[in-house]
């Protein structure tokens, strides 16, 4: 596992607000564009960020973490300086969130290699499963804040 804020000495990582959560995400994914709108709605001090996994940033960040950007099924979410991927990540915001975003916890009841397995079975399958969508066209001014592009 790599130290907290370990980004911070990759010079492929271009800086950005450490203040506030992170999320990195497929900015083309539908189910991603309503996990964006689903943090939009919960985190009421509107503190998460979120940045495309299309973005610079985002594909640095991705790299940093050992994962291939092209591939787009991964998921980040980065607090605190510390790094979680794919359902682990999901988990994660949901314990930062408030309301119907805790109900996320409850996926820890799974061993850590079935939600592996689960997280990439949804995730590969996702743009069949859910279509795709333009997380960064949403028109909402006070989401589009929260885009770290």
């Amino acid at each position: 596992m790599l130290q907290a804020y370990s980004y911070r000495d990759d010079p492929q990582v271009p800086d950005f607000d450490e203040s506030a959560p992170l999320a990195v995400m497929d900015a083309e994914c539908a189910l991603c564009s309503w996990g964006a709108r689903m943090i939009h709605r919960l985190d009421r001090d509107g503190m998460v960020r979120i940045c495309p996994v299309q973005t610079p940033r985002g594909a640095a960040l991705m790299r940093h973490y050992g994962l291939c950007p092209e591939d787009r099924a991964s998921w980040l979410f980065i607090e605190e300086g510390i790094a979680y991927r794919d359902l682990d990540a999901v988990i994660a915001l949901g314990r930062r969130l408030r309301g119907w975003g805790r109900l996320a916890g409850i996926l820890r009841i799974l061993p850590g290699p079935v939600r592996d397995r689960l997280y990439r079975l949804v995730a590969r399958n996702r743009y069949a499963l859910f279509g795709r969508d333009d997380l960064c066209a949403l028109p909402d001014p006070s989401f589009r804040r929260r885009l770290l592009l």
